[in-house]
């Protein structure tokens, strides 16, 4: 029976690791939990690519901002973008709108970038979430974060322009503050 509990817990190590990989390295004062209907998205943010807008979602999401907000832009095979209080696109926070920290990260799946108009300097609260690769979008829109666990769950929120029944970020916080 020992023999059968030591070959158990080695296929376990060997199957369980790099589903947990990255996850114990993550700082958690630049991780963010974003609890949707379906389950938990665990984002790491990049500061090292995107200063000032880590600093703003994370101001926005301590306080409460993303908190009941819909995905109000869900375009399948592209990207899920939110952010927006009104619900219509055109809404965001009441501070200053940032200047663009354009890098060469690449738009990848699961990478996260800051939604913006025609003006490169107009981001503010507004953000997306990449289904799939989005090399035209690379140099022209921040990149501040990446999902490191739960695609699945960005996978489910409802398509659509706006969604007949859109989904809601159903809280936002920084993994530090999470309690």
């Amino acid at each position: 029976m020992s023999r059968f509990l030591t070959i158990f817990a080695v296929i376990a190590s060997i199957l369980l690791v790099p589903a947990f990989a990255g996850a114990s390295d993550l700082d958690p004062e630049n991780t963010l939990y974003l609890d949707l209907k379906d389950g938990r998205v665990v984002i790491r943010l990049r500061p090292d690519l995107a200063p000032k807008h880590v600093e703003r979602i994370k101001q926005l999401t301590r306080d409460g901002f993303y908190d009941g907000i819909i995905f109000h832009r869900v375009i399948d095979g592209f990207m899920a973008q939110t952010g927006d209080p009104t619900g219509t696109g055109t809404g965001g926070s009441d501070l200053p709108d940032l200047k663009a920290e354009f890098s060469d990260a690449p738009f990848k799946r699961g990478v996260l970038g800051m939604a913006r108009t025609s003006d490169p300097d107009s981001a503010n609260s507004q953000f997306f979430i990449m289904y799939a690769d989005g090399d035209w979008l690379n140099g022209q829109y921040t990149v501040w974060g990446e999902v490191v666990d739960g695609m699945k769950y960005v996978d489910m929120i409802a398509k659509g322009q706006p969604p007949a029944h859109p989904d809601k970020i159903i809280k936002m916080q920084v993994a530090a503050d999470a309690g």
